[in-house]
């Protein structure tokens, strides 16, 4: 039996290949140290090019989503689209001269205590496996690597398809169909609205309470407001703020099924990760009758669904969008850098550097955002160890 290939990464391995394996990168490659991309799908940002809506824009104005050192062309919108996005991401993968290999899964990194290495072991599409050995890793696979597919009751009686929201392109194949939309975030609110244009009948299960605040207020963007106020305000007063705009320009919620919850949505994005909702017209169609709020699914039938209120809704189809969780646990061996669930122990803005040539960028939960100012954090930190092994060489 022959021996799994052996590959010495003069520099960094880098896990992932979307935004924030990209932008690590490119800036190591700026301060001139190599490294090695690895990737288990088939092209850059796959999360972006082959699980999202084909509607979908970036929820933020594009300077806060610029990755490091290239900005958006003038030319494109202050929300650029999907495709437009996309091929941001391949013009920055060119302008760096990043070349990631593709089709490579990792399925496991441990540290070598004894010879103070990474060993990351991965295997291509046609099975074979390889160990990278290296003397830092850099973990960007995300936040979103894996489908979150929770367990309802009954769900395996329902007679209509399911699907996860990552494989919805478009309502045109809902059109005149009831459709049961799981969830109430930003996906669950942009399909639901998507469903509409297309003459679809969609109902929005909101189980638990969420933010929503409008994306622009008299042509600000709010985004652009908080961060404003943050230079000047504690994030308390900001959250309050915010929350006084939104019912000011959306109203009171409670009357369309949708409760805020106590905490400020900035305080719960930085606490627990829960990103609030901004509203792009999804409001409006819920008011009209268009879109349905439902609460949560006590259990399915064939035909529908019963909720925990006790009312049953009929439904034709149902899309999960229930949203992502990291998948680090599953490959990352002998590490407590990052805790069950996927995500460093120690939080922003430290969580970019762990122990033994470790760092992890992209899981800041703060979007593209943090993306650049962990890759740049990290890129800074191994440039400046690589110069002085290159010095001592």
């Amino acid at each position: 039996m022959a021996a799994s290939p052996v590959v010495w990464v003069n520099g960094p391995i880098v896990v992932g290949a979307g935004p924030a394996g990209l932008s690590v990168a490119a800036c190591l490659r700026e301060r001139g140290v190599p490294s090695v991309v690895l990737d288990r799908a088939d092209c850059v940002a796959s999360l972006w090019q082959h699980r999202t809506y084909d509607r979908l824009r970036l929820h933020l104005p594009k300077h806060f989503c610029e990755l490091p050192g290239m900005p958006f062309p003038d030319s494109y919108p202050e929300y650029p689209t999907k495709s437009q996005f996309v091929c941001y991401l391949e013009a920055y993968t060119a302008r760096f001269d990043v070349l990631p290999r593709f089709n490579t899964s990792v399925t496991s990194a441990r540290y070598d205590d004894a010879a103070g290495l990474w060993r990351v072991q991965a295997e291509n599409a046609a099975g074979v496996v390889t160990q990278y050995i290296g003397r830092w890793l850099v973990v960007a696979t995300g936040e979103n690597a894996e489908r979150v597919l929770p367990k309802i009751d009954g769900i395996k009686d329902f007679c209509g398809p399911v699907s996860h929201v990552s494989e919805y392109k478009s309502g045109a194949p809902y059109r005149g169909k009831q459709v049961l939309v799981v969830g109430c975030g930003n996906s669950g609110m942009e399909v639901c609205l998507d469903l509409c244009d297309h003459n679809a009948l969609p109902a929005m299960v909101v189980r638990d309470s969420v933010h929503v605040l409008p994306r622009e207020m008299l042509g600000v963007a709010t985004f652009s407001v908080a961060v404003f106020l943050l230079r000047f305000l504690p994030l308390w007063m900001v959250d309050r703020i915010l929350l006084l705009l939104a019912w000011l320009f959306l109203g009171n919620l409670d009357k369309l099924g949708i409760r805020r919850p106590s905490g400020g949505p900035l305080a719960l994005k930085n606490t627990r990760g829960r990103t609030p909702v901004l509203d792009i017209g999804a409001l409006a169609r819920i008011r009209s009758g268009d879109i349905q709020v439902v609460p949560g699914i006590r259990r399915f039938f064939c035909d529908g669904a019963e909720l925990v209120d006790g009312r049953r809704v009929t439904a034709d189809a149902v899309i999960m969008a229930t949203g992502y969780h990291s998948n680090v646990p599953q490959w990352l061996k002998g590490c407590d850098f990052f805790t069950q669930e996927g995500y460093p122990r120690l939080p922003f803005p430290d969580g970019w550097k762990g122990q033994s040539g470790l760092y992890s960028v992209g899981f800041t939960r703060r979007g593209l955002s943090g993306v650049s100012l962990d890759a740049v954090k990290v890129a800074q930190h191994i440039a400046m160890t690589w110069n002085n092994h290159t010095a001592t060489a």
